[in-house]
């Protein structure tokens, strides 16, 4: 393979990487805790776009159990998208380990 095909095959490779991650800006996963009690939803670009509290997670007087609760859905929500983040740019990459990249 020479110079000039290596370059091609970089910069579409580069082109479909930016391609992955503006889907993966758009694409939605869901983290739950307490059986759905608390609901986060999250980008796979690591952003967390909303938190849902069912009332019955809501207890003044216990407010650790919600503030944990709260933390278990958004570490699942952020795992979640993090693996699916590693699919998409693995299938750009052919498994590639490239520094930078997810």
């Amino acid at each position: 393979m020479n110079q000039a095909q290596l370059l091609a095959q970089f910069k579409k490779m580069q082109a479909e990487m930016q391609k992955a991650q503006e889907e993966l800006a758009n694409t939605v996963v869901s983290g739950t805790a307490a059986g759905g009690a608390v609901t986060v939803e999250a980008t796979c670009d690591q952003r967390v776009k909303r938190v849902h509290i069912g009332r019955d997670a809501v207890d003044p007087d216990d407010v650790e159990t919600l503030e944990d609760l709260v933390t278990v859905a958004v570490n699942d929500a952020l795992g979640k998208a993090s693996e699916t983040s590693q699919k998409r740019m693995a299938s750009v990459t052919g498994g590639m380990k490239l520094p930078g990249m997810m």
